[in-house]
């Protein structure tokens, strides 16, 4: 008796060769910027290593250890302005990092992506573990330090808008904000990965806090090189439409271009675009695409609270409940994790009401008020440091993944493109660059505020918010326009 196929198999052959190609890129790029983040994020756990509370530690004079230099802090970090050095070198990756975003978008769009991506991983590698290095060759030249942060911002400009653009060239518009949500979470599996690996060595010997991430994301360039895929033409998949002539009843006002006959009636007659363009979208060109400046000017704000708390939440948790660095560490990886589901609630919820600015406005609007708790009453106790950490960063993630993902996507298939699909790396990396000027300027700020006390830093963060909520006014206005019937709308794109 033929008792079928196992149930296993059935569930394997049930998937098509394009599902399990855009299964496989899928998963490669999770992998790529997951190595990204992870090697970021040591420099914001050996903060409180490179200058510690040494009121508490035996002193050296007791030991007959005649060193003096490194005893308890480590030189060029020991002075009392500390965090002001600390927010310098930050910005030596940021500001580096935002100013080579606008042209790396346009590098991407020019250049194969496994070469791009490659070379910008082995990079970030080489820049990540020379920071380490300093460590173990007893450096203490804050210029060392600073060219290495300058070089490594650099650097990793690679990886976002090519990573974006291999996705986009994957997947179509149908449920694009709860796939790109859910992969997405790399940011924050990065950062929580960065966080642990970090913290392991960070009392011991922080140098390895750098080198291994290091080692980590150059190991990934080289599984780039060998096994990235940037088209499905390339392997004769079948290409996603980013239009669907189906259920196109309506036209979304926001991500969708609204058509006008000569005497100014909107017309919902929508022209299905299925050739590609060779020619790269020039800068200009894309700034003109309907939304860019305004989700572009949000993230700056969206991101400066996120890097803010990306470069300085150890550091926080250790002045303000009195952890040692490697607790710090591991606690704030709990903000990550809220990052994480938050990511994928604001995709889930931007796909089911068509709102993506919308989604973003209210997250934005409800994370202010969050913040100023969690500052009052989120040290009292272990319990609800742990609930509004979590609440928090899935607040404020949330936004920033959507905005980076989802939507830059969808402006970078916009159909006024008209097909052109190498648009969506220029696109990406002007909303990304301009919300990595933010990211530049919130841990800068926060460097300058914190001597002050930590309540001025969480005002900023909290002003932040609402001036990210207020720029996306008119295109949240447009949204419920359409939602009340004065303007048509798509309600969703079905992908193929």
């Amino acid at each position: 008796m033929n008792s079928g196929r196992a149930p296993g198999i059935r569930l394997i052959t049930s998937f098509s060769r394009d599902s399990w190609y855009r299964s496989f890129i899928l998963f490669l790029t999770f992998l790529f910027y997951t190595a990204y983040h992870l090697s970021r994020k040591p420099i914001s756990i050996v903060k409180s290593e490179l200058h510690r509370n040494c009121s508490n530690i035996i002193r050296p004079a007791d030991l007959n250890i005649t060193n003096n230099a490194t005893w308890c802090n480590w030189v060029p970090f020991d002075g009392d302005n500390y965090q002001t050095i600390f927010g310098i070198l930050d910005n030596c990756f940021l500001v580096t990092y935002a100013i080579g975003m606008f042209f790396s978008g346009i590098f991407a769009e020019r250049l194969p992506l496994r070469y791009y991506l490659s070379v910008g991983m082995l990079l970030s590698g080489l820049f990540t573990c020379l920071f380490g290095l300093g460590f173990y060759l007893n450096i203490h030249s804050l210029s060392y330090y600073a060219f290495v942060q300058v070089m490594n911002g650099l650097v990793q400009t690679t990886g976002w808008p090519a990573v974006v653009a291999c996705v986009g060239n994957w997947f179509g518009k149908g449920k694009r904000g709860f796939i790109m949500g859910v992969w997405n979470s790399h940011t924050s599996v990065g950062n929580i990965l960065g966080s642990l690996i970090a913290g392991v060595f960070v009392s011991s010997a922080w140098g390895l806090s750098f080198i291994i991430p290091g080692a980590i994301i150059a190991s990934t360039g080289i599984i780039c090189f060998f096994f990235l895929v940037e088209r499905p033409e390339d392997v004769n998949c079948t290409p996603p439409q980013h239009y669907n002539n189906q259920d196109l009843g309506e036209v979304q006002p926001l991500l969708q271009g609204t058509l006008a006959d000569s005497n100014g009636a909107i017309s919902t007659e929508t022209t299905v675009i299925v050739e590609d363009h060779t020619e790269a979208i020039s800068f200009c060109g894309a700034l003109k695409i309907p939304g860019v400046v305004e989700f572009s000017l949000c993230l700056l704000f969206a991101k400066l609270v996120s890097y803010t708390f990306l470069y300085w939440l150890p550091l926080y948790i250790s002045n303000v409940a009195h952890f040692d660095a490697k607790e710090a560490g591991d606690m704030s990886t709990l903000f990550d994790v809220g990052g994480i589901v938050g990511g994928i609630m604001a995709g889930v919820v931007s796909d089911y009401t068509g709102g993506r600015a919308t989604t973003c406005w209210v997250m934005l609007m409800i994370a202010a008020p969050m913040l100023f708790l969690y500052n009052s009453i989120g040290q009292t106790n272990l319990t609800t440091t742990i609930v509004m950490l979590l609440v928090c960063g899935g607040l404020v993630n949330g936004p920033y993944a959507l905005i980076t993902t989802a939507v830059a996507a969808d402006l970078g298939t916009h159909e006024s493109l008209r097909g052109n699909s190498r648009a969506l790396s220029t696109v990406t990396a002007i909303i990304d660059g301009t919300g990595s000027i933010g990211a530049a300027l919130g841990p800068l700020l926060a460097g300058v505020i914190s001597p002050t006390g930590w309540n001025n830093v969480f005002y900023m963060l909290m002003s932040a918010d609402i001036l990210a909520c207020l720029l996306l006014s008119r295109l949240v206005y447009k949204e419920v326009r359409g939602w009340c019937g004065h303007l048509p709308r798509v309600r969703g794109f079905k992908e193929i």
